[in-house]
């Protein structure tokens, strides 16, 4: 099913906004309604910088009326105080809950800031694994690009862990899920999933307007029918982990088709016994997916890692 128009227009007026914002102005994140108290909290669809404080993906947050439940805090505390001035323009009622469904930096390094403020951290026990698998790589990384900003860091994994790979939570009166689909970008992601409004925040499993990047860890079959899953449950409106909310159709266009198109262009070049220079030359043009932002950086590399990937086999 298809957005309603309101959030397509105004999607497209803030895709206006954040493409025209003079370079001197200080970042900010820009909120976009997706549901009934349910909002996309965008930022740069770049690169991470200083200057937007590792937030280059999408967050979220549900207001409810016994507290927000916040998906995702950021890479610094710095980044942290940022989302919640955000939370706070828009309602005034506190962050209670924090769910990280994600292992990269700035899904959940921003937890100790929330912590502190007596929030509870929640988060699959596959998530927590992940990002503890990481933190040390992800630490080295905010240093080299946000300076004195990343000595705040202090890792604080989730209070509350979830042993199942789907769970149901609840809070006033507003009931979620929370899910592993699937290893996908990094392993241990998982997806919030809102029966009733039919929206999905999907995470790093989507990326909308801005190339995916596969990472050596990222198993992309195994990503592939993850997406697949989240699919399955036919949500109207997903939230990616990087870029603008959309419909599942977009987050076909942006992100699944791109999977296929990795799995089965680059396996197909594998059993004709094709070597990886040519199969990566071969591939490199792929016009349907031009429109991509990082298309020129990311393109040819995650036909290289999909490739070695490929001809490794499963692991």
């Amino acid at each position: 099913m298809s957005l309603p128009v309101p959030i397509k227009t105004f999607t497209r007026l803030c895709l206006l906004l954040a493409f025209c914002t003079p370079a001197a102005r200080a970042f900010e994140l820009l909120p976009v309604q997706v549901g009934s108290k349910v909002w996309a909290l965008i930022g740069e669809t770049g690169p991470r910088t200083a200057e937007n404080h590792g937030l280059n993906n999408t967050l979220g947050f549900i207001e409810t009326p016994e507290g927000v439940i916040l998906i995702g805090s950021g890479a610094t505390p710095a980044a942290a105080r940022l989302i919640e001035q955000t939370v706070a323009g828009i309602t005034e009622t506190p962050i209670r809950w924090v769910i990280t469904i994600g292992a990269q930096d700035h899904h959940w390094l921003g937890n100790s800031y929330f912590s502190e403020r007596g929030a509870l951290i929640i988060a699959l026990r596959r998530t927590v694994a992940a990002q503890k698998a990481h933190v040390a790589d992800h630490l080295q990384r905010l240093k080299r690009f946000a300076g004195k900003e990343a000595d705040a860091v202090r890792p604080v994994y989730a209070d509350r862990i979830i042993d199942r790979d789907e769970a149901e939570l609840k809070l006033g009166g507003v009931t979620l899920r929370l899910i592993w689909p699937g290893n996908g970008h990094f392993r241990g992601d998982a997806v919030v999933w809102l029966p009733r409004q039919r929206i999905v925040f999907a995470g790093d499993f989507v990326f909308n307007d801005r190339m995916l990047g596969v990472q050596p860890y990222s198993r992309v079959t195994e990503w592939r029918q993850a997406f697949k899953r989240i699919a399955a449950l036919e949500p109207q409106v997903v939230v990616p982990g990087h870029g603008f909310p959309g419909s599942l159709d977009k987050a076909r266009r942006d992100t699944g088709d791109y999977l296929d198109f990795l799995v089965d262009r680059v396996g197909k070049a594998l059993e004709d016994w094709q070597e990886l220079g040519e199969t990566t030359d071969q591939l490199s043009d792929a016009p349907q997916f031009r429109h991509l932002k990082l298309y020129d950086s990311w393109h040819r590399r995650n036909i290289n890692r999909t490739y070695l990937q490929l001809e490794a086999g499963p692991t």
